[in-house]
């Protein structure tokens, strides 16, 4: 691969997530996740390309010409320029023309290399999206009002507590909802840094064939088993807008 030499890696993830409230309930699976500069995105042999390929209309609004055009915009609503600092997104790739990215993350630094803000976009299941715009602390630590529907099984209330560290060899990130009563989901992100080489995206693709439907596919199956357990919905608010990103 080319364009991204010394930067592209991929992540063996394990993906685990923990229901307390109002029922007990816990999954893991198996994925992997791409990290890269966003300026300078990895070039695939044309016969791979269908196993990866970053597209600006699976993040932000959908309309910018580059994922980076897209997180500069979004950043702008908040009145942050970068300057041209470099800007590291963790994020799942289209595999054969299908992605879903529960969470994608962006480190987000100004020319000097400091840590400006960590960008947090979320996708739910019904194709909507949302950013949270987080300013880390020393542990790498950020806290923000719940402000967008993800599970049916949630009302939109609560605050994140979310541990970003930018990945090294290890990738270990964590995401809970707190509610008034106490703590109400957990989800952790835990991989081993490979370099993104043709052999190493072959293994994983061979390891995990169709990686994001597969993990579109577990959210829908283990969200229909908590409906079979009896957890009530909460519908789906009328969604607002938000600047940067498609209500």
């Amino acid at each position: 691969m080319t364009g991204a030499e010394g930067t592209a890696a991929l992540y063996e993830c394990v993906v685990a997530h923990a229901r307390t409230t109002p029922l007990r309930h816990s999954f893991r699976h198996r994925t992997y996740l791409w990290c890269v500069d966003l300026d300078r995105l990895p070039v695939l042999p044309r016969p791979m390309r269908p196993l990866a390929r970053f597209d600006a209309r699976d993040h932000f609004t959908g309309t910018s010409g580059t994922i980076r055009a897209g997180l500069d915009a979004y950043l702008a609503t908040h009145g942050i320029d970068l300057d041209g600092g470099s800007v590291t997104m963790l994020a799942h790739a289209r595999v054969f023309g299908f992605v879903f990215n529960p969470l994608s993350v962006y480190w987000c630094h100004d020319r000097s290399g400091a840590l400006v803000c960590v960008v947090a976009e979320v996708h739910n299941t019904y194709g909507q999206r949302h950013c949270y715009l987080l300013r880390t602390d020393e542990a790498d630590e950020a806290e923000t009002d719940k402000e967008f529907y993800v599970s049916p099984f949630f009302a939109v209330e609560g605050r994140y507590r979310m541990r970003l560290p930018l990945p090294g060899d290890r990738l270990r990130l964590a995401v809970h909802l707190d509610h008034a009563e106490g703590r109400a989901f957990t989800a952790v992100v835990r991989g081993r840094r490979r370099p993104a080489t043709v052999p190493a995206l072959l293994s994983a693709a061979v390891r995990r064939p169709w990686s994001t439907a597969a993990v579109w596919a577990g959210i829908r199956r283990h969200g229909i088993a908590l409906l079979l357990r009896g957890l009530p919905v909460h519908p789906r608010p009328r969604s607002t807008p938000q600047e940067g990103t498609p209500s």
